[in-house]
């Protein structure tokens, strides 16, 4: 068996995974800065690091998977003045949309999932050793500044040259010793929240956050560190400088997605072209949408248009379709499993455009089985396309795309009476009323509902979403 393989955005190249502890892997992954409601190009960063984790897993892993939450910055401090809430309620509602959205999507919880606010103390004891060890500096108007020229690495993972940047824009410059260095500690403004610390009231700067509680809670150096390619430049660069500074090893790998585009531009709120996650779920199923998401290479710009989301949630139907088919020729759910071609797909950096061509492979034989009533094959192919699904975190059958007992409920109930308007049409044909078994049929069809005659009799499937998971 092929081990897995992954590109490490700082050595530039794709190798081995080799975890610091065997049979173990630990993951960081910068999660929302709560400020807004979630869009796809938020979402696609979750739904490909929870490919990569369930992947880990099946591989026999013993994963850590940390996704914070910043719920404490400039622009959520904005959006409350903007929607006259307090900007905890602010940071909270956005929160739950954001876990709202990944729900939708299933993509798995973190294994810990911790905020900014809940680890001031660990950011405070952070930014006092970097103090006592000489990489940082308070200059008295209650600010704390990471001294960049001090560190002979900084900018190796964005391959900058620190001469070339522009200043910080951060905090006043009045007060560095060299306007490149960024903030650790923001002095409090008027009205602003603040906790008290030694070098006077304030809060934190956003890169402190995510290196005080990587070590929290997987220690001083850790597997993978993941994120947007947006993150790479200031924040990942500043996240390795000032925990480098603190003599942690920090991460040994890592990882970043490429954007969703619109008209070839990124996804952003500036730009005004983000797609609120609720929004395309008003005309795609949850499934549809991460399997969308999780369709492109996670390093390859996926370029987003309503057309091509219908056909790729058009092309998943038709695999979902045959699983439920299969599922019906074999008597149960064929069983998960995984295919020689699956496995190498995935090992050589998460190769999931092969993996998919595969499966439409699978697709393919399946189909021909069905005609053939082979019934091993149905089996066969069924079981290496679940087992795809599994790891895509796109099964069907899995329970996290129904939503709950009430829709169980409904499911059983729309599956009675459309079954009673097939038996209506049966009797229509029988009696040669073929007009009446076509209109029902074009009725079902006006619905979204297409109808398959088989030989065990006629089936139905909903052949274009309502928008419900």
């Amino acid at each position: 068996m092929s081990s897995l393989k992954l590109y490490d955005t700082l050595s530039r190249t794709v190798s081995e995974f080799i975890p610091l502890q065997p049979g173990k892997a630990s993951i960081y992954l910068c999660g929302a800065t709560v400020q807004a409601p979630p869009h796809i190009g938020h979402i696609r960063s979750g739904v490909n690091f929870d490919i990569l984790r369930r992947w880990l897993v099946k591989s026999g892993f013993e994963t850590t998977f940390i996704r914070n939450v910043t719920d404490i910055d400039d622009k959520i401090l904005h959006k409350a003045v903007h929607e006259q809430l307090p900007w905890w309620a602010v940071a909270l509602k956005y929160e739950r949309a954001f876990t709202d959205a990944y729900t939708a999507l299933n993509v798995l919880p973190p294994t810990y999932e911790p905020r900014a606010t809940g680890h001031i103390t660990q950011m405070i004891d952070l930014i006092a050793s970097l103090i006592e060890r000489g990489h940082a500096y308070a200059p008295g108007n209650g600010d704390v500044y990471l001294e960049v020229r001090k560190l002979s690495s900084y900018l190796t993972l964005s391959n900058q040259n620190i001469d070339d940047l522009l200043p910080a824009q951060d905090a006043d410059d009045t007060f560095k010793r060299d306007v490149r260095d960024f903030a650790l500690w923001k002095a409090a403004k008027a009205g602003d929240p603040f906790w008290p610390t030694p070098w006077g009231n304030g809060r934190p700067g956003w890169h402190i956050e995510c290196s005080a509680m990587a070590h929290a809670y997987l220690g001083a150096e850790f597997d993978i560190h993941g994120g947007g390619l947006d993150l790479i430049f200031p924040h990942h660069e500043n996240e390795i400088a000032q925990s480098e500074a603190a003599g942690y090893g920090f991460a040994k790998r890592w990882l970043h997605n490429a954007w969703v585009t619109a008209s070839g531009e990124k996804m952003s709120k500036s730009l005004g072209n983000s797609l609120q996650v609720t929004e395309l779920l008003k005309s795609v199923r949850g499934i549809e949408l991460r399997w969308y998401l999780g369709s492109a290479h996670y390093r390859s710009m996926l370029e987003f248009s309503p057309a091509a989301l219908e056909e790729s949630a058009v092309g998943f139907r038709r695999i979902e379709n045959f699983l439920l088919r299969a599922t019906e020729i074999l008597g149960s759910q064929p069983e998960p499993a995984l295919s020689a071609d699956f496995v190498a797909a995935i090992n050589e950096d998460l190769a999931v455009p092969q993996a998919l061509a595969g499966i439409s492979e699978q697709l393919r034989l399946g189909n021909s089985a069905i005609t053939e009533n082979d019934n091993a094959g149905i089996a066969s192919a069924a079981g290496f396309i679940r087992g795809a699904l599994e790891v895509l975190g796109c099964d069907p059958f899995d329970p996290a795309f129904a939503s709950g007992a009430q829709s169980e409920s409904l499911t059983g109930a729309l599956d009675g009476v459309i079954n009673l308007v097939l038996a209506q049409r049966t009797a229509a044909r029988d009696r040669k009323d073929f007009a009446a078994s076509d209109q029902i049929r074009d009725g079902l069809i006006a619905l979204g509902i297409s109808i398959e005659d088989t030989a065990q009799g006629p089936r139905w499937l909903i052949s274009r979403s309502e928008g419900s998971n």
